[in-house]
């Protein structure tokens, strides 16, 4: 079986679970603010920032460096999306969650192993141009969005069609230099890459029921 199905089958559960986070499902409800889901976006701000500096970091990698895309990069699309649902002062409203700094520092800790990388960026785009589209849509129309702030991040129209990067994508993972080892070492690690976006997420959860 391609280790793209193998990464996919094995972490199917921690992607479900993520996915039932309370948070999203106020947020797809519409019973969030335009500021609750601004929390969101300041949380994505603080991890993309994390995995983009890493992704510049390895781009001359001859492993990591195959996936890295700077038309996935997404923080010039946040700092819009920001700007739009908390103006031009949008900085001093932000910072990140505990669960967000764990995340952050977990991404720069595996900065120097290839496979840990990967995990964090396939557990973090591959869900951004799968699930997230459709997140997308309905952010449009429960909040009215239009392209240029608000849901720009979801936008990723320098890679091309969504679908033919997907299947470059897991093309290039099944083509990865490792043996099984490693590639349960990978595999480990996207399990605790969904664990620590869930957690992301759990900490909005509490904000917003908080507000």
């Amino acid at each position: 079986m391609p280790f793209s199905e193998v990464l996919r089958n094995a972490t199917w559960g921690d992607h479900e679970s993520a996915e039932s986070e309370g948070y999203l499902k106020a947020l797809m409800a519409g019973r969030l603010s335009r500021e609750a889901y601004g929390e969101l976006i300041a949380q994505h701000y603080f991890a993309y920032v994390a995995l983009d500096g890493v992704s510049r970091s390895l781009a001359d990698h001859p492993i990591a460096g195959r996936f890295v895309f700077p038309g996935l990069y997404r923080e010039e699309a946040l700092v819009r999306d920001l700007s739009t649902v908390y103006g031009a002062a949008w900085r001093d409203r932000i910072e990140p969650s505990p669960a967000t700094r764990t995340l952050v520092a977990r991404i720069e800790q595996v900065a120097d192993w290839p496979g840990g990388y990967i995990a964090h960026h396939y557990t973090r785009y591959l869900g951004d141009l799968s699930g997230g589209q459709f997140i997308r849509m309905e952010l449009q129309k429960i909040y009215g969005f239009e392209r240029g702030g608000g849901v720009d991040f979801y936008f990723f129209d320098e890679i091309g069609s969504l679908p033919r990067f997907k299947e470059e994508y897991r093309r290039r993972l099944d083509a990865l230099p490792l043996d099984e080892p490693g590639l349960q070492r990978v595999i480990r690690e996207t399990k605790l890459a969904y664990q620590l976006n869930s957690e992301v997420l759990a900490d909005l959860d509490h904000l917003a029921r908080a507000a």
